[in-house]
C-alpha cells in the first residue's frame, strides 16, 4: 500500500514537472485536463530590417491557463516561452543561444517582443492560448539584412571589343536580394539570390557612358543605388548627339513657317475687308430725268388755230448703280 502511494506521488510530481519544461505542444498531460475546442487563425506575414524590434500580439488578456510560444525553422520546432497560471518561463539559456537576451513578454497580454532581431530569427512563430478554448496564431517573420551600396568597377579582363566598355556591379554579404542594371527606368539585366551571406556580381557592356545607367541592389523593403554619373572615369563619355541641334532647328523652321502662314492669312483678310469697304464708298447715285411733253390749248388762240402756249411736265426717276 505504501509503495503504491509512493508511486502515485512520483507520477504526480513528474506530471507537474512536465508542465514547466520545454516540451513541444500538444502536451499529453494537459490534454487529459481538458479538451477545449480549437480555433486556427491564418498566418501573418511580417518583414523587418535587421536590428529592429518586432512584437507578436496574442490579442488576449492574461487570464488564460496556458500560453505557449514556439519557433519553427525548417522541420525543427522549439518552445521559447511558456506562461502557465501567470508564471512566465523564457527559454533563452545556453540551450537556445539564438534568442539569448532578446525575448520579452507582456505580462498582461502574453504578447512576445523580439529585440535587436537578426536574420537568424527569420522563421515561423506560433502561439497557443488555452482557456475555454484553444486558440492558435502564426507569424512568419522575414528579417532582411542592411543593404550595402553596390560597387561598380571596370572589367579589364573582358575580351569584348576595345571600342566597348565592360563593367561589373557587385555586392557582398547579401541574402534574399536582387541586383539589377538599369538604363533610366528600364531593366537591362538582373540576378536574384536567396542564399545567406554570399557575393553577387552582374556584368554590363556599353558603348559609351552617360548618366542614365545605374546599378540597384534591393530586397522587399529597401534598396541601394549607384549611378554611373558618379564614376564617369570608368568609360569614355558619350559624345553629344547631333540629333538635338537638328531637332531644335526643325522646330524653329516649323515655327517660322506657321508664323508666315498666320501673317499671310491676316494680310489677305485685311485686304478683303479693305476692298469691301472701298466698294461701298465708290457706290454713287445718278439722277436722270425723263421728260414728257403735254400740249395745252390756251383759251386765247390765234386766228389761224395754232397753239399760243406749250407746257411740259417733267417726271424724275432715281437710279443707283456701283462703279
Amino acid at each position: 500500500m505504501i509503495v503504491h502511494q509512493f508511486v502515485c506521488f512520483c507520477l504526480w510530481l513528474l506530471g507537474d514537472l512536465m508542465l514547466t519544461q520545454q516540451l513541444p505542444w500538444p502536451n499529453p498531460y494537459l490534454k487529459q485536463i481538458s479538451s477545449p475546442p480549437t480555433v486556427n487563425d491564418e498566418t501573418e506575414m511580417i518583414s523587418v530590417m535587421e536590428g529592429d524590434s518586432v512584437t507578436l500580439h496574442t490579442d488576449e488578456i492574461q487570464t488564460s491557463r496556458l500560453i505557449m510560444w514556439t519557433f519553427r525553422l525548417n522541420s525543427s520546432e522549439t518552445v521559447i516561452v511558456e506562461i502557465y497560471k501567470q508564471i512566465i518561463s523564457i527559454y533563452d539559456s545556453s540551450d537556445n543561444e539564438r534568442f539569448r537576451g532578446r525575448l520579452k513578454i507582456d505580462e498582461k497580454t502574453g504578447s512576445l517582443t523580439i529585440t535587436n532581431i537578426t536574420t537568424l530569427h527569420s522563421g515561423l512563430y506560433k502561439v497557443q492560448v488555452t482557456n475555454e478554448r484553444v486558440k492558435h496564431r502564426s507569424f512568419n517573420i522575414a528579417v532582411y539584412g542592411m543593404l550595402t551600396v553596390p560597387v561598380i568597377i571596370r572589367d579589364s579582363s573582358s575580351s569584348s571589343s576595345s571600342s566597348n566598355c565592360s563593367l561589373v556591379c557587385s555586392a557582398v554579404n547579401v541574402s534574399d536580394v536582387t541586383l539589377s542594371w538599369y538604363k533610366g527606368i528600364s531593366v537591362l539585366s538582373s540576378i536574384r539570390v536567396s542564399d545567406l551571406s554570399i557575393s553577387l556580381s552582374l556584368p554590363l557592356e556599353i558603348q559609351c557612358l552617360d548618366d542614365s545607367y545605374s546599378c540597384v541592389l534591393n530586397n522587399a523593403i529597401s534598396n541601394q543605388t549607384t549611378h554611373l554619373d558618379n564614376i564617369s572615369h570608368l568609360c569614355q563619355p558619350c559624345e553629344e548627339s547631333s540629333q538635338t541641334p537638328l531637332l531644335l532647328l526643325s522646330l524653329l523652321l516649323l515655327l517660322a513657317l506657321i508664323t508666315v502662314l498666320v501673317v499671310l492669312f491676316f494680310c489677305r483678310r485685311r485686304e478683303y475687308i479693305q476692298a469691301k469697304q472701298d466698294a461701298q464708298t465708290n457706290e454713287e447715285e445718278v439722277d436722270y430725268t425723263d421728260a414728257t411733253f403735254i400740249k395745252h390749248r390756251s383759251p386765247d388762240t390765234e386766228a389761224d388755230g395754232r397753239d399760243q402756249t406749250v407746257y411740259s411736265e417733267v417726271a424724275l426717276r432715281k437710279l443707283s448703280f456701283r462703279l
